[in-house]
């Protein structure tokens, strides 16, 4: 099965070598590797370059503005040809050579349309520190729970099906996604139960009060427009659900 992987970047100069390298060293090798840029002011596109020939053709690369980081996964997704699409984040990287190979086997074993699996958090500029875990096991969204996005693949029908991502949400609507895929329209979906991403602390999403104000409105409008009840009771039960973590 081909697997697509997709980086959103912009002005990544300072982590995409990390990210780059943690895909070019993936034990499963039919892979086809999506870089979207945003039209970056410093050396992203440069390191892009340098490391395009290492990946013999399976590499491709776009460099120009969009409308945000959900736009330009949208781009990615509309550019893959493989079976399977995972997104990994130009500051995260995967944990060890293993990752896709594992995901592939167990998505087949399960006849999986969507996959999740565990998340670390780690420092900015020390990836070795673990700053806190993400272990989702399995839940419902009614009770505040998801699966942590970066750890996520899904079969590329399931996006023709379900739709793309909501590019006028900002922080949340790969929540929006999940929501409509595994809640609404009930996609068979797998766990694997190991960590498989290193996220770093300072993206969009982890940034502070700002964006996590901004993630909660999203998510409250996810649920009201899929008319959940108690979606403001939700919206605080993912909110305690991250302080255990942080605890």
């Amino acid at each position: 099965m081909k697997v697509s992987l997709i980086t959103v970047s912009y002005n990544s100069e300072k982590t995409i070598k990390d990210t780059i390298s943690s895909v070019l060293f993936q034990s499963y090798k039919n892979i086809e590797y999506i870089i979207i840029d945003g039209n970056s002011k410093d050396g992203t596109v440069n390191i892009v370059k340098e490391y395009e020939p290492q990946f013999n053709g399976r590499l491709k690369w776009i460099s120009e503005t969009d409308k945000g980081l959900y736009d330009a996964m949208n781009k990615g997704i509309k550019l893959a040809s493989g079976d399977i699409i995972g997104i990994i984040n130009s500051d995260d990287m995967y944990t060890d050579e293993y990752v896709i190979e594992k995901v592939v086997k167990k998505m087949n074993i399960d006849n999986a349309e969507i996959l999740y699996a565990n998340l670390q958090f780690v420092d900015e500029y020390n990836t070795e520190k673990i700053v806190r875990k993400w272990i989702p096991g399995y839940g419902s969204f009614n009770l505040g729970w998801n699966p942590p996005h970066p750890t996520t693949f899904v079969r590329k029908n399931i996006y023709e099906h379900i739709g793309l991502y909501k590019s006028e949400y900002k922080i949340s609507s790969d929540y929006d996604f999940l929501f409509r895929s595994i809640q609404a329209n009930k996609v068979r979906t797998s766990y694997l139960n190991e960590f498989i991403v290193n996220m770093r602390m300072g993206g969009a999403s982890t940034s502070g009060i700002k964006s996590t104000i901004q993630g909660s409105k999203e998510v409250y409008n996810t649920l009201k427009e899929n008319k959940v009840n108690f979606p403001l009771g939700i919206v605080c039960l993912r909110l305690l659900r991250k302080l255990k973590q942080v605890i």
